[in-house]
């Protein structure tokens, strides 16, 4: 289990820490992916069996809170973004860091004006090579508060393997992403490297690689996603796939096996491990494991579902698209986006947009609502939104009471 961290209290919950102990003391592998019941009598709740931070958001943070202690008379500065979730980044600048980027990599502050005193922290996404070459030629300390996830440094090695033994990198990510930006960064070292959004990249490369599209088409769709001196009349002969390891990793199955069968036709099957590298190792299991147990909370059924996090978290996003496909869907920062038991101030993802939908709530009989949240939400923000929804319900127990009675889907 990841270790306890010392950080602010309000990132922890009392009722969903105990909600969380429960389905492990009876779960210790995880394996059960039934939605947890928390029935607080005039509404329930369904919760995703997995949700939340991963052990690298947990590590990230720990590392941040660990910097600030440490160094209490120096500046502290991140690159970007900690993690993508407003209250996280707000409550480290409250504590004094200063973020040298946003998250496009639009520069904040001067990277010359750092000096050997400064601290610099690298967010869970990692950093590209370029930047951490910068900012070590001031001198400024970099490498002891770099939270950079263990799992995006695994996509990170095994992109150099692939490069070290003559393959190239088909990396499944979104172009100007902070992880996208540094896995490309690394990739292009050892490997020629080529960005893929979704499957609509991928059939367009297919068919170039089946001889369907021309060069000059596959430069219209790809100017800006490939390393230097690629070349697609070589470079895609022999690949092998890798992720931002927020992207859907079903869609990233799907579009290394659409890839695949794309060389079986041209090469064939006899020589197929010699054009395509099995990648499969690389997908990060705590982005599938919550993915995972949100299909399953959806299977489980409900009358709404609600997703907590930052607007701009990849790994959200995408738990928000699979629920949308099924039941009505609300995409909430925190409770404060709750106006009312009448409206609700929401993320629509098809419009990229705030807006507020009225009547969203079944307020008739009792209503079932599926809950989840993103890798980068605490457990305090969850905790404050089931509350703050039950509280809408005449006579609902509070999650304490509710806790202590935790049940699994049947």
């Amino acid at each position: 289990m990841p270790k306890e961290f010392d950080v602010p209290l309000f990132y922890r919950s009392p009722g969903i820490t105990q909600i969380k102990r429960h389905r492990t003391a009876s779960d210790p592998k995880r394996r059960d992916l039934t939605p947890t019941l928390l029935d607080f009598g005039s509404v329930r709740f369904k919760v995703a069996r997995h949700f939340g931070f991963c052990y690298g958001v947990e590590n990230a943070i720990e590392i941040a809170y660990r910097a600030i202690r440490e160094n209490p008379d120096r500046r502290i500065f991140l690159l970007s973004e900690m993690i993508h979730n407003p209250e996280v980044n707000a409550d480290l600048i409250a504590h004094g860091v200063r973020f040298l980027m946003d998250t496009q990599g639009s520069r904040l502050f001067p990277i010359s004006s750092l000096t050997p005193d400064d601290v610099v922290v690298v967010p869970a996404f990692g950093t590209t090579i370029e930047l951490q070459n910068e900012i070590g030629a001031t001198g400024a300390n970099i490498a002891q508060y770099d939270t950079t996830c263990p799992f995006v440094e695994k996509v990170w090695k095994r992109a150099a393997e692939l490069g070290k033994n003559g393959f190239s990198v088909i990396l499944h990510g979104k172009r100007s992403h902070e992880e996208t930006r540094a896995t490309f960064s690394h990739s292009k070292e050892t490997a020629p490297t080529l960005i893929v959004r979704d499957m609509e990249d991928t059939q367009f490369l297919v068919s170039f690689m089946r001889g369907e599209k021309s060069l000059e088409a596959f430069w219209k769709v790809f100017a800006r996603a490939t390393s230097p001196s690629f070349d697609p009349l070589i470079h895609l002969r022999r690949v092998g796939v890798v992720n931002q390891t927020t992207m859907l990793a079903t869609e990233t199955q799907e579009i290394a096996l659409t890839i695949k069968e794309a060389l079986l036709d041209i090469w064939g099957d006899e020589t197929i491990k010699e054009h395509f590298a099995d990648t499969r190792d690389t997908l990060c299991y705590a982005t599938y494991e919550n993915q995972s147990a949100t299909q399953a909370l959806i299977a489980s059924g409900a009358d709404l579902a609600i997703v907590v996090g930052g607007y701009n978290s990849s790994n959200t996003s995408h738990l928000v698209e699979l629920c949308q496909e099924q039941m009505p869907t609300f995409y909430i920062k925190d409770r404060s986006e709750i106006l009312s038991e009448r409206a609700v101030r929401h993320f629509d993802l098809r419009e990229l947009r705030l807006t507020v939908t009225y009547d969203w709530l079944p307020l008739e009989g009792t209503p079932t609502i599926a809950v989840t949240s993103g890798a980068s939400c605490p457990d305090a923000i969850v905790d404050a939104v089931i509350q703050h929804v039950a509280s809408l319900f005449p006579q609902a127990r509070t999650l304490e009471q509710v806790a202590a009675q935790v049940q699994m889907c049947a």
